[in-house]
């Protein structure tokens, strides 16, 4: 089914942006637990989730993808909003791990329309709680440009997922340009989720104990897409780009001045240097990382890295990696209420246009 482009800016318009909050309303006597809201220093704060999964069945039928987890499909709304009142998110930006990047061309079309179709049409019901990343078949740059035009200009999408590499091709590489240069035109804010190290895994190096596959496989697909980015010269051919890496954009932002030091250290090995030293990318407005870091010694050294204009809450539904966002932001030290208010959904609203 489709939906019309004014159908889904309505939508997009009801949901609104309201300034600043410390602590949480404590729920009334009841078996149904309270919409958890979020104050800070009074003041009512609108939360938005920028790292929430979910999948469209009829679309991963086209190619036989297995469903992951029954807590990924959208049919049982209450379940998901109920999961989001307990943890004080009032809207959830969804997205969907690219599972498709070896379909066929026009298998990917048609798998890319039904996908973003029904994405539109979930959030126009449920306005007030959902917006969605559109979805792209990124192994075909040309149609991927073509797919992401048509979800903002005609379904009304703010953001685009993509993974951390495409069947084991390098985000910056030179062919998927004509994808970045679309994202840049039209503003819109990309999502990059890793799919793991897969080259990693024939080798045996992460088997045995730990889930090293997710544990290490996926931050460190995070770190090598954001290294490449950077050092292939992507961000800076492209410097309206915004991307927001997941898990905190991996390992990079908490070794980054490592990259640094190699452009001082080895400036004849590096390549082409780019435009400004690593960290600067951090900082600069172009990357955005959630708060999946766990600690609060994690998120504000992140935070010390990047800068709080730069995080947004994630919790990653509905896989129990965490569900306390709210909170940690909350129990960081050293933040202002205006930085709380931005992490917890002011950046998120801006750049999703949640407002």
């Amino acid at each position: 089914m489709s939906i019309t482009a004014n159908l889904l800016a309505g939508a997009m318009a009801s949901l609104a942006f309201v300034g600043c909050g410390m602590t949480s309303a404590a729920p009334p006597p009841s078996d149904t637990p309270r919409r958890r809201e979020v104050v800070v220093n009074g003041k009512r704060v609108k939360t938005v989730d920028i790292h929430a999964h979910c999948i469209v069945p009829a679309a991963a039928a086209l190619i036989n993808h297995p469903l992951e987890a029954p807590g990924l499909l959208m049919d049982d709304t209450s379940t998901r909003i109920a999961a989001m009142d307990a943890q004080g998110i009032d809207v959830e930006a969804l997205s969907i791990n690219p599972y498709w990047y070896r379909a066929e061309r026009d298998v990917a079309a048609e798998l890319i329309r039904v996908q973003n179709e029904t994405l539109v049409q979930f959030c126009a019901a449920n306005p007030e709680r959902f917006v969605a990343f559109a979805t792209a078949a990124l192994q075909y740059p040309d149609l991927a440009a073509e797919q992401v035009e048509h979800a903002v200009k005609k379904l009304g999408f703010r953001g685009v997922g993509v993974a951390g590499s495409v069947a084991g091709e390098e985000l910056a590489d030179p062919k998927f340009h004509p994808f970045w240069a679309k994202c840049e035109e039209l503003g819109v804010l990309v999502f990059m989720h890793p799919l793991g190290t897969r080259e990693l895994e024939p080798s045996g190096r992460l088997n045995g104990s730990g889930l090293l596959t997710n544990t290490i496989g996926n931050p460190l697909e995070t770190t090598i897409a954001l290294s490449h980015l950077i050092f292939e010269g992507t961000l800076d051919r492209f410097p309206g780009l915004k991307i927001c890496a997941a898990h905190g954009g991996g390992f990079l932002p908490s070794y980054a001045n490592r990259s640094d030091a190699v452009c001082r250290t080895f400036p004849n090995r590096v390549g082409p240097l780019p435009k400004k030293n690593p960290t600067a990318y951090l900082r600069d407005g172009q990357l955005f990382f959630d708060t999946i870091v766990f600690t609060p010694e994690a998120l504000r050294h992140l935070i010390a890295e990047t800068g709080p204009n730069q995080i947004m809450i994630g919790t990653d539904y509905p896989f129990p990696w965490t569900s306390t966002e709210v909170d940690l932001v909350l129990n960081t030290p050293g933040l202002t209420d205006d930085q709380r208010v931005a992490i917890l959904g002011g950046t998120a609203a801006r750049l999703l246009g949640i407002q």
